[in-house]
C-alpha cells in the first residue's frame, strides 16, 4: 500500500493542502469544524506526517540532546547515575511528545562530533552531563544559540541554565553527623576535583570542619568503587587512627567499606561510614550504609522542564533541589 498523502487527506476532508499542513503541525488559525474534519480524514487514512517535510515548516525537530561528558565504560558502568538520569529524562521527554537522542561525549573527536551535530540543526535544544573542568562543550553550544542546560552547575564559566542540588548542604549535613556522633579523626574520599559535585561536598566538609578543632584528612577518588577502596588505604596509612570517613558519592562508600574490612576495621564501632547519593545498593551493604539521598530523578526530570521552558522564553534562573540525611547502620 502506498503511504496517504496530505494531498489525499485534503481530498477526503474536502479543504486545500495548505489547511491539512496548518491542522498536522499544530496552527491555531484553523476553525474547530474544519480542524475535526481534517483529523477524522487523518485517522481514516492512516496518514502520518512525513518529519523531515514537518521540520522544514515548523523550524523544528521534536529531538533533544543528552550529551554525557564521559566515555562508553563509566556510562555503562555499575554507576547508576547514568541510568537514572537517562530513563528520568527520557520520560519527561516522552511526556512532552519529544525524542532523546543520546550522545557520548568523552573524547576530543566526540567532542567535534557532538559539535557538529547539534551546530547542524538536528536537536531542538541540548542537555549537558557530567562535564568536567576543561570541557569545551558548554561554551561551545552556548555560542551556536541552541537552548541548552546543565545537570549540575558548570565546572567553566559559562552563562548556561543549570539544575543542581545543595551539594555543599548535604555534605555539611552528613559531616556534622559525625561531629555529633563524637567523632575525632573525620577523613573525606573526595571525587574529582574537576567536577562541581566533588569541589562542592569537600567544601561541604571543609566548613563543618573549620567550626570544629578537627583538621582535614583528606583523599581523592573518581566516583568510582575502586577508587574509593584505593582512597580508604591511603587513608589508613597516612592516619591509622582515624575513626570516620565521609564519601562524596555511594560507590566510593561501598568501596571504603570493603578496605575497611580488609584492614580488620570494624563498621561503625571502629570507623563511621557516610557517602552521598542514595543508591540502591546502599540498603544492602554490610552495614547500610548511612548516606546523603540526592534527588537524581527529580534534577534530571527539572533539568527537561527548565529547557522544554526555555523553547517559550521562560526563566532560566538556576534550580537547586535539596538533599536529605538518611541514617542507617554505618554511622
Amino acid at each position: 500500500m502506498k503511504r496517504p498523502t496530505l494531498e489525499a487527506v485534503a481530498a477526503l476532508a474536502g479543504v486545500s493542502r495548505a489547511t491539512v499542513s496548518r491542522v498536522v503541525n499544530g496552527q491555531t488559525t484553523v476553525a474547530p469544524h474544519i480542524r475535526e474534519a481534517v483529523l477524522r480524514a487523518v485517522d481514516e487514512l492512516g496518514y502520518v506526517p512525513n518529519s523531515a517535510a514537518r521540520s522544514l515548516v515548523t523550524q523544528r525537530t521534536d529531538s533533544i540532546a543528552l550529551v554525557v561528558s564521559e566515555p562508553p565504560t563509566r556510562v555503562f558502568s555499575d554507576d547508576p547515575l547514568f541510568a537514572t538520569v537517562i530513563r528520568a529524562a527520557s520520560i519527561e521527554l516522552e511526556a512532552a511528545d519529544k525524542q532523546v537522542v543520546l550522545m557520548l561525549a568523552g573524547s576530543a573527536k566526540s567532542h567535534a562530533r557532538v559539535e557538529r551535530y547539534i551546530a547542524s540543526g538536528h536537536v531542538d535544544g541540548a542537555m549537558l552531563i557530567s562535564m568536567h573542568g576543561a570541557d569545551p562543550l558548554p561554551a561551545a553550544i552556548a555560542r551556536m544559540r541552541v537552548p541548552v542546560v546543565s545537570y549540575g552547575r558548570p565546572a567553566v564559566p559559562v552563562d548556561i541554565p543549570y539544575v543542581d542540588n545543595d551539594n555543599v548542604g548535604g555534605a555539611e549535613a552528613a559531616v556534622r553527623h559525625l561531629v555529633a556522633a563524637g567523632r575525632r579523626r573525620i577523613a573525606t574520599i573526595a571525587g574529582p576535583l574537576d567536577m562541581i559535585g566533588g569541589q562542592d561536598r569537600l567544601t561541604g566538609y571543609r566548613n563543618v570542619l573549620r567550626d570544629s578543632d578537627r583538621r582535614s584528612i583528606v583523599a581523592v577518588g573518581d566516583f568510582t568503587r575502586e577508587s574509593g577502596a584505593v582512597a580508604m588505604r591511603q587513608l589508613l596509612r597516612d592516619d591509622p587512627h582515624l575513626d570516620a570517613v565521609f564519601a562524596a558519592n555511594d560507590l566510593m562508600a561501598i568501596g571504603a567499606l570493603q578496605a575497611l574490612r580488609q584492614a580488620g576495621r570494624r563498621v561503625p564501632d571502629d570507623v563511621a561510614v557516610v557517602g552521598f547519593d542514595d543508591i540502591e545498593a546502599a540498603k544492602y551493604t554490610d552495614p547500610p550504609l548511612t548516606t546523603v539521598r540526592h534527588p537524581v530523578a527529580d534534577q534530571a526530570a527539572a533539568m527537561v522542564r527548565l529547557l522544554l521552558g526555555l523553547f517559550s522564553g521562560g526563566p532560566s534562573d538556576p534550580v537547586i533541589l535539596p538533599t536529605e540525611l538518611v541514617i542507617r547502620e554505618s554511622a
